[in-house]
């Protein structure tokens, strides 16, 4: 993971692209590339009897070009970063602000592709991108861009209560219990099956006591750690859904508030105030010993109820 800063200051984690599968993403494209130049060379063989020499020597050149340089700059503008091999390996070219990439960082990019890849067998692209922190080639470096993957890592199932658990866990106070170690546990259960027994173990005794440190009551004597950690996740994911169902269930069920806005003011049983002065309501009859109707209301005036 690596942090990137928007043009809005805000900071974001972005998941930088492995050497190995910017590399295998760049094959493909070079298999592309090279299917075309043969294409290309075939069909300029095949016109070089009834063209010109110069004319031939012209047309390898131009379209030799446009397939090494072109090829991946329109095709990670247009995509807004991702070439054929990038977008089967699930890797994106973005800004170094985390914006999409522009026409003229696909450009540089190309550019200097074309030098270290084509004169110099990828050389210097991996050398800079062994020395960079962040696995940036040189095109990456004078265009301002960075690779990222798109394709986050798969998210384990959420902890299962244990039934012999849940009455107990239905207790915990869980308002000290941080996001930080509510993760790592996480991540320990989703580990759980692929560790070592003492590993289990150690990690389990000591990521339990963090956790007990900060929810009460303590677990039924008893209680391996793996239990435990998913009673108290389980619990903490159960109370988390019953408090946005609740949330959403009130939100659902408030009243209106009293009018309705219009595009010339706002109407409600007072009459209606606009950018041209207040409207009375209708005016009700009346007959004699009766008040008249009351006049214009003004604006922001509430009659008593």
């Amino acid at each position: 993971m690596s942090e990137v800063v928007t043009g809005e200051a805000v900071v974001v984690e972005v998941r930088v692209a492995q050497l190995s599968s910017r590399a295998l993403a760049f094959l493909i494209d070079w298999l592309i590339q090279m299917t075309l130049l043969i294409g290309v060379y075939l069909l300029v063989a095949y016109a070089s009897p009834i063209v010109d020499d110069a004319l031939a020597v012209g047309l390898n050149i131009l379209l030799t070009v446009l397939v090494i340089v072109a090829y991946p700059v329109a095709f990670e503008t247009i995509s807004r970063g991702r070439s054929v091999g990038k977008l089967a390996l699930g890797l994106r070219v973005v800004s170094d602000d985390g914006g999409p990439e522009r026409f003229r960082q696909a450009l540089f990019r190309g550019l200097a592709g074309f030098v270290e890849f084509w004169m110099f067998a990828g050389a210097p692209a991996l050398i800079t991108s062994l020395a960079n922190e962040k696995g940036k080639r040189l095109g990456d470096v004078f265009s301002g861009t960075i690779v990222i993957g798109e394709r986050g890592p798969r998210q384990s199932p959420p902890p299962v209560m244990p039934p012999h658990l849940a009455s107990w866990a239905a207790t915990l106070e869980l308002s000290q219990l941080t996001d930080e170690l509510a993760g790592a546990a996480r991540q320990y259960l989703s580990r759980w099956h692929q560790l070592a027994p003492a590993v289990q173990h150690e990690m389990g005794t000591r990521i339990s006591a963090q956790v007990m440190s900060r929810v009460t009551p303590p677990p039924p004597p008893g209680v391996p750690p793996h239990a435990y950690l998913a009673a108290v996740l389980a619990e903490r994911r159960r109370r988390t859904e019953i408090r946005l169902t609740r949330a959403q269930a009130r939100r659902s069920t408030m009243p209106p508030a009293y009018g309705t806005p219009s595009a010339y003011g706002i109407p409600g049983a007072y009459g209606t105030s606009g950018a041209y002065g207040a409207t009375p309501a209708p005016a009700a009859a009346h007959g004699p010993g009766q008040a008249p109707p009351p006049g214009p209301t003004p604006e922001g005036f509430v009659p008593p109820t």
